[in-house]
């Protein structure tokens, strides 16, 4: 067990770490795309299995955040990270295997429990309109129409906000089990108290997010708005979005880096240390 102390960082760090980012990732784009890729293909297998498909899906996507932090951090010291740095946070101890489990199986439940209830309140306005999204070039009205609904404003922000929240306890909780030895209980509180403590941190990271998303689509139906290929720009957006995703997977080993300092030298048996 390594002891972690919790640091306090300023507001500006937020936009550092989405600089940062970027930066490992074009220093080693290839390797961070086929780890996406590995994990999108994961998504695909899983998707095929009804019901405990998403459920499995949901409970990994913590080792998944595990496992982009320790590339990262392989990246930053000269490594070559491989796709099967996946399996790397299931080459734990038992204990530490055990609390990643239940964080995994907490994420899923809590997940779950939040789509039913946003369902529950929007009446099924947001799934409708999912479904619908298929046949916007045949039947665009059809789309309007789910689009137009006054109860799917309410759904949307109730998941954004609920998802928001359930973000928080999980952010760091991965790897403070893997690099703190921590348990699944304490690691939810310490990973919703450096939340808290470095807030200002995470607003600026946030909003820096979403001017990177509105920035592209604004440039991005600019450009092919001016070649007249409007059309294209939607099939343009889904490789750029997933690169988008695979920056910010590869931005949070700094994010976790900068509020948790080491306070020992692991033991040869511990995981990786922090770089």
């Amino acid at each position: 067990m390594i002891p972690l102390k919790l640091k306090t960082v300023p507001a500006r760090q937020g936009s550092v770490w989405v600089r940062q980012g970027f930066r490992v990732f074009f220093k080693r784009p290839m390797v961070f795309a086929a780890l996406f890729a590995v994990f999108m293909f994961v998504v695909f297998v899983l998707a095929l299995l009804p019901v405990i498909g998403s459920l499995l899906l949901l409970a990994l996507l913590p080792l998944v955040t595990l496992a982009f932090m320790l590339a990262t951090q392989l990246a930053l010291q000269g490594q070559l990270p491989a796709p099967s740095a996946l399996l790397q946070p299931l080459r734990m101890d038992k204990t530490r295997r055990v609390a990643m489990l239940k964080l995994g199986v907490i994420y899923a439940v809590a997940t779950f429990a939040i789509l039913a209830l946003s369902d529950l309140i929007d009446g099924g306005a947001f799934d409708a309109l999912m479904d619908a999204l298929p046949t916007i070039q045949t039947k665009p009205e059809l789309v309007n129409a789910k689009l137009a609904d006054p109860r799917l404003g309410l759904g949307l922000l109730l998941r954004t906000a609920l998802a928001g929240l359930l973000s928080v306890p999980f952010w760091y909780a991965p790897a403070l089990v893997y690099w703190g030895g921590q348990g699944c209980a304490q690691s939810l509180f310490s990973s919703t108290l450096a939340c808290w403590r470095n807030k200002g941190a995470f607003t600026i990271y946030s909003l820096t997010w979403m001017a990177a998303v509105i920035l592209f689509a604004t440039l991005g139906s600019m450009v092919f708005g001016l070649l007249g290929q409007l059309p294209l720009f939607a099939l343009a957006a889904t490789p750029f979005s997933l690169l988008l995703t695979t920056v910010f997977y590869a931005s949070l080993y700094f994010t976790f880096a900068d509020c948790f300092e080491a306070g020992a030298v692991p033991a040869p048996t511990d995981p990786v240390p922090l770089a």
